[in-house]
């Protein structure tokens, strides 16, 4: 089956590149370009794009306002963000999490790396790598308007299992590490792990680290 990946960035040399990185793939393709955030919403929602590479800095309306249109949209449900940013660590990285975004990728990614990227968000995964998950939790406990009041009833649901996979998950730990950690099987800590998400209503592994700390289950180290 092939991944449909619509590419969204203002600068025509970068989704060039892109482009022809992508469409050598021979399960990847590239099904729009978009030069500006409300072209990127409106291209999502004519082309099906399963994966949307979308750069946080447009005109018109940036990848945060884009990818929080795409992700609200219950017709696009099953279309995934997956933002550009210049830094790993970017001031934006707590905000496109909220706004429903499913990972982030360094402009500088090696080409094996983008396309490794593209097919595990398009899975339903989410790209959130432990460097990138300090960034959001510094983020978040650095900026107190940021964080709604913590609502522990919405982990009333889970399981205890469940709720030490969710703060492992915080941690930024893959399913593999999760597995090694609990000493069970990497389907079983991936079982957890979704069932932790169709619980909390999370659309990807990404959310689950913003509602583990908007909840206060995970904190930041000390």
């Amino acid at each position: 089956m092939t991944i449909r990946v619509l590419l969204a960035d203002d600068q025509n040399l970068i989704r060039a590149g892109f482009r022809v990185l992508i469409n050598a793939a021979p399960d990847l393709e590239v099904v729009g370009e978009a030069a500006t955030g409300r072209e990127a919403v409106e291209l999502a929602r004519s082309t099906r794009a399963d994966v949307v590479l979308m750069d946080i800095r447009m005109p018109e309306l940036d990848g945060l306002a884009a990818t929080r249109e795409i992700t609200a949209d219950e017709d696009l449900a099953g279309v995934r963000v997956l933002i550009l940013t210049t830094f790993e660590i970017d001031e934006y990285v707590f905000k496109a999490l909220r706004a429903g975004a499913s990972g982030f990728l360094g402009k500088g990614v090696e080409p094996v790396e983008l396309l490794a990227a593209i097919r595990t968000v398009a899975g339903g995964e989410a790209l959130l790598s432990p460097k990138a998950t300090q960034g959001l939790i510094a983020r978040f406990m650095a900026s107190p308007e940021d964080r709604p009041a913590a609502t522990t009833a919405q982990l009333d649901a889970l399981t205890g299992r469940e709720r030490e996979v969710l703060g492992l998950v915080a941690m930024g730990l893959s399913n593999d590490d999760i597995a090694e950690r609990l000493y069970v099987s990497t389907s079983t800590a991936k079982t957890h792990v979704n069932r932790a998400m169709t619980k909390l209503g999370a659309r990807d592994r990404a959310q689950l680290v913003v509602i583990a700390y908007q909840t206060g289950l995970a904190r930041a180290p000390q």
